[in-house]
């Protein structure tokens, strides 16, 4: 019995993956209408907008704690680091783009934030890509380059995303 489930679970993956072509092509809209593409490569993302930075990609919730308590984090660096990342926080707890800006606004969020609704099939092509399982915080840390450094589930605090930082600024 353990076999098959095994079995059946390979095949789910090898088909989850293989749906999931590295080479599609993305836009999505931040709350404030700013315009994002991504193009999915071998090894990571390319978002034209972000070119020459390190970004921070997370996938979060308006009702989650951890997400909640790292905020503060993102806002710090993204205000000591400026220009040097690009902090785009995709809510995934069903807010829509409205509630989502309201949301940013209230918090004082300074870095992009996006809306389930208007990141389109974004969200599922990352699902497929990175086999997340939906987990929230999801962190996927992008290199200047386009290429994925670091992927975790759950909340690495501040002093754990400015080592990444000042490692991939090499």
């Amino acid at each position: 019995m353990k076999k098959i489930l095994f079995l059946i679970a390979s095949v789910f993956m090898i088909l989850n993956v293989a749906q999931a072509k590295p080479t599609e092509n993305y836009t999505f809209t931040d709350t404030n209408g700013k315009i994002f593409h991504a193009q999915g490569t071998k090894d990571g993302l390319i978002i034209p907008e972000a070119k020459g930075k390190i970004i921070f990609l997370e996938f979060f919730g308006h009702k989650c704690p951890p997400c909640l308590a790292s905020i503060a984090h993102y806002k710090n660096l993204q205000a000591k680091y400026n220009g040097k990342i690009q902090i785009i926080a995709i809510e995934v707890q069903g807010y829509n783009d409205a509630q989502v800006k309201t949301f940013a606004t209230q918090k004082g969020i300074n870095y992009t934030t996006i809306s389930q609704d208007k990141a389109g099939n974004f969200v599922n092509y990352i699902a497929s890509r990175a086999n997340w399982s939906g987990a929230i915080p999801y962190l996927i840390v992008i290199d200047k380059k386009g290429i994925v450094q670091f992927m975790e589930a759950g909340s690495i605090g501040e002093a754990g995303l400015e080592t990444i930082i000042k490692e991939l600024s090499k």
